[in-house]
C-alpha cells in the first residue's frame, strides 16, 4: 500500500491496554488482580442523570467518549447557526484560496430519552452554543455518561478510608444520606411492556385496571 494513503500516529503506551484499563490513573502501581476489577466495574457502570467527569484521568476519556458512538461529532467545520435540545445546526466554513466563506447547512438531530438495550436512558445534550466554531470531529452534543466531551461514569465524591462501627465491614460501603436526597448517584431506567387485546368469540377483550369478578366495594 502506498504511503500516501496511510495514515500515521505516535506509538503509545496506552495502546498495550484495553481503553477500559487505559482510562485507570496510575496503571503501572495497581495490582493486576484490582485493576482486571476497575476495567470491569466501568463496563458495569450506568448513566447519571447528573454525571461529572473525574478531576484525576489519563487522558483517554476525552477519546473513549469521542469515539463510542454516543456522542454527536461535527462532520465538517464550521459554525454553529442553532441549538435546540433535540437538534443543532452547523454551517460549513468552506476555505477557497485561501478566502473562507460559507458552505451547505448540516443537520444534527439528537436522540431524547431514548431506551438502551439494557433498559437506561439514552439521551444526548448539546454543548454547544450559536456562535461557536467548531472543527471536524469535534463533539457536539454528549451521550449518556458524558459530561462537556469527556467520559464521566460517576461523581467526584469525598472518599473517607475508616471504620464506622462494624457498619462498613469487608465489602460493606456507608454512604451519605445527602447523596441519596440530592440525587447525586440517580439514574433513569426506562423498561417496556405490551399487551395485546384480542377479538374472541365472546367478544373484544378489554385492558383494565379492574380485578375480574370483583365488585368495586369489595376494593
Amino acid at each position: 500500500m502506498a504511503k500516501e494513503k496511510m495514515d500515521y500516529m505516535d506509538v503509545s503506551p496506552k495502546q498495550v491496554v484495553s481503553a477500559a484499563t487505559a482510562c485507570i490513573p496510575f496503571l503501572e502501581n495497581d495490582d493486576s488482580n484490582r485493576a482486571l476489577m476497575g476495567a470491569n466495574m466501568q463496563r458495569q457502570a450506568v448513566p447519571l442523570m447528573n454525571p461529572e467527569a473525574p478531576f484525576v484521568g489519563t487522558g483517554m476519556e476525552h477519546v473513549a467518549a469521542r469515539d463510542s458512538g454516543a456522542a454527536i461529532t461535527a462532520k465538517h467545520r464550521g459554525r454553529v447557526e442553532h441549538v435546540e435540545s433535540n437538534e443543532i445546526l452547523v454551517r460549513r466554513l468552506v476555505e477557497e484560496n485561501g478566502v473562507e466563506h460559507e458552505g451547505e447547512l448540516d443537520r444534527y438531530p439528537l436522540a431524547k430519552f431514548k431506551r438502551s438495550n439494557s433498559g437506561t436512558c439514552y439521551n444526548q445534550r448539546p454543548i454547544v452554543a450559536v456562535g461557536d466554531v467548531v472543527e471536524y470531529n469535534e463533539i457536539l452534543a454528549d451521550g449518556p455518561s458524558m459530561e462537556l466531551g469527556e467520559m464521566a461514569l460517576g461523581r467526584n465524591v469525598v472518599v473517607g478510608f475508616m471504620t464506622w462501627d462494624g457498619y462498613n465491614y469487608e465489602d460493606a460501603v456507608i454512604m451519605s444520606e445527602r447523596l441519596v436526597k440530592d440525587d447525586v448517584y440517580t439514574s433513569i431506567h426506562i423498561e417496556e411492556y405490551e399487551s395485546e387485546a384480542r377479538d374472541t368469540k365472546l367478544g373484544p377483550e378489554e385492558i383494565t385496571r379492574d380485578i375480574p369478578n370483583v365488585s368495586e366495594s369489595a376494593t
